[in-house]
């Protein structure tokens, strides 16, 4: 199964399209969204293209195709108007035996880390910057952000198929890759 993840798309319209653009690119089955999805939050500049009512359409007109957790820019009344459920803290996903432990990082992170034994990986991402970094206990991987990166990181996204987690800007361009199998 070939997953799309991504993360931070803060009510950007137009980029919220360039990631559906991708994520119809890549054929993926499902789309793990890692939270923050409507709003920009009062640490971010309005994102370029900032129209929440359009992104919440276009995420609305998938709803079958997209996993979510809950970001700290994500609140109820969102979910209100999202037709797909945001509010979970994390979600567990299992992949050629590994536990991959997928939140939005608000919560979880690597100073504050979830259950996770030798080989689990804490995927999450919050920090609009991608990330792939292995410890002596664990795999932490992060896509970066859709709208708002940082750190000269670009926009993007990152697929799972068959234990390879691909880095991707909006365009479909590589830009890193890592074997988890």
């Amino acid at each position: 199964m070939k997953i799309m993840i991504a993360s931070d798309i803060h009510g950007a319209a137009g980029f919220c399209e360039k990631m559906l653009a991708a994520y119809d690119r890549e054929q993926a089955e499902k789309l793990l969204l890692l939270g923050d999805i409507l709003y920009h939050g009062p640490r971010n500049d309005l994102p370029e293209g900032y129209a929440p009512k359009e992104v919440l359409a276009m995420l609305n007109a998938r709803k079958e195709e997209i996993l979510c957790v809950r970001g700290n820019c994500d609140t109820e009344v969102d979910q209100m108007v999202l037709e797909f459920p945001i509010l979970a803290e994390y979600c567990i996903l299992y992949v050629g035996g590994r536990m991959i432990f997928a939140t939005h990082g608000h919560v979880f992170h690597e100073k504050h880390l979830p259950m996770l034994k030798q080989g689990d990986i804490l995927l999450h991402g919050h920090t609009h910057v991608p990330v792939c970094r292995e410890t002596d206990r664990y795999l932490y991987v992060n896509p970066g952000s859709v709208s708002i990166p940082k750190e000269e990181s670009w926009r993007g996204y990152m697929t799972l198929e068959d234990g390879l987690f691909t880095w991707k800007d909006l365009h479909g361009a590589v830009k890193q890759e890592y074997c988890i199998s």
